[in-house]
């Protein structure tokens, strides 16, 4: 008993307070110190916020462009020419590109407008569909439930409202665009730098951080190819088929079945059955049935082709997770919510797997380090 005393008195010197006093000094201090932490990284977050859509895809370009640069800065020697050339290199594979698309899609968002409302208004629609006994009566159906031309002049207007939004803000995408390439040049030139201050910063082990940035590249690599390129090319092949049967606007309809084909559940068929549906009815049976078989098995089958040749076994994520990651974040963030929705949502998942791993321990006893991914490369 004596010693015990001794123990507790040694434990806790005279006037000193009690180690677990929460009103202590040095809990006072710790507990100032993480509401200042969390204030600034709040504030942090409130600066970079009007430049978020910039930093997400100068970070992901800088991710999916690393290793060619790699290459590049060492055979020529000068970490700012490598980056300034490799920045010119992005900009001549993303921006001419998406200007010339963005330009034709402008101009063949308001002539489709336009056809639609005619031939909506001229009651083509319906004389389309009365030339089918079986489906004649669709057509009054449809008169009574729905304000047809009512709503495609809503729709045509909002088309040519939107197209002269784009215009008017043009100035604003190219400064964005602008901002984006000067991010990614320095992504690039300093990623040794500013991730060895991440690590320092950090309070996480550096297997711990090597596990973090594997699973972001993995992520954004997934979300790239797996989800950008395969749906740009759905929209590619069902927009070349628009434009050989005649259809109108086919670059704008390719462009829409692009964007479906982005968000999983939905896709591309959202178009094109619609469209098969309006070749029937006029009576072009055989453009109906090559629409049909091209948009089921070409369009509809290139994800399964694709997706595992450019994605592989990088990201594994359920369909519902997915979903919620990327609608959440284009609703949160925007266009770059296509980045930081799957990225936020990687991140989490990490973090929650390395405290299960720091209070329980590895799944597999004594695996740790052989299911840990490699180190970086930097």
């Amino acid at each position: 008993m004596a010693m015990m005393k001794e123990n507790e008195h040694q434990a806790n010197p005279p006037g000193a307070p009690p180690a677990n006093d929460w009103g202590s000094r040095s809990h006072v201090h710790s507990l100032i110190l993480i509401v200042a932490t969390a204030l600034g990284i709040y504030l942090c977050y409130r600066l970079a916020l009007p430049f978020l859509p910039a930093l997400a895809w100068a970070l992901a370009l800088a991710i999916l462009f690393t290793p060619f640069h790699r290459r590049l800065e060492s055979k020529l020697k000068r970490p700012n020419l490598a980056a300034a050339v490799s920045v010119l290199v992005v900009g001549l594979i993303v921006a001419v590109p998406a200007t010339f698309v963005g330009q034709r899609l402008i101009m063949e968002s308001a002539r489709g407008a336009d056809i639609i409302k005619t031939k909506v208004e001229s009651g083509e629609w319906r004389r389309a569909i009365e030339v089918q006994p079986r489906v004649a009566p669709l057509a009054d159906w449809v008169e009574k439930q729905v304000d047809l031309p009512g709503t495609v002049k809503t729709i045509a207007t909002w088309l040519t409202t939107t197209a002269g939004a784009i215009v008017k803000g043009s100035v604003v995408h190219v400064i964005g665009f602008c901002l984006t390439f000067y991010l990614l040049f320095y992504f690039l030139r300093d990623r040794h730098a500013a991730l060895q201050s991440l690590r320092g910063l950090s309070p996480l082990s550096t297997v711990e951080m090597d596990r973090l940035y594997h699973r972001i590249a993995d992520t954004v690599y997934a979300t790239v190819y797996g989800t950008l390129a395969v749906s740009s090319v759905q929209g590619l092949l069902g927009g070349l088929m628009f434009w050989w049967l005649g259809l109108p606007a086919p670059l704008l309809w390719g462009v829409v079945m692009a964007l479906l084909a982005v968000v999983p559940v939905l896709g591309a068929f959202i178009v094109w059955i619609p469209a098969a549906l309006f070749l029937g009815l006029e009576g072009s049976w055989g453009k109906a049935l090559i629409l049909t078989v091209w948009g089921g098995v070409v369009v509809g089958g290139i994800d399964n082709l694709l997706r595992p040749i450019l994605v592989g076994n990088r990201l594994k994520l359920h369909t519902i997770l997915a979903f919620f990651s990327i609608v959440g974040g284009l609703v949160l963030f925007g266009p770059s919510g296509l980045i930081l929705g799957p990225v936020a949502l990687t991140i989490t998942t990490v973090l929650l797997e390395i405290w299960r791993d720091r209070e329980l321990g590895p799944r597999t006893p004594g695996t740790l380090s052989k299911t840990e991914p490699p180190r970086v490369e930097e």
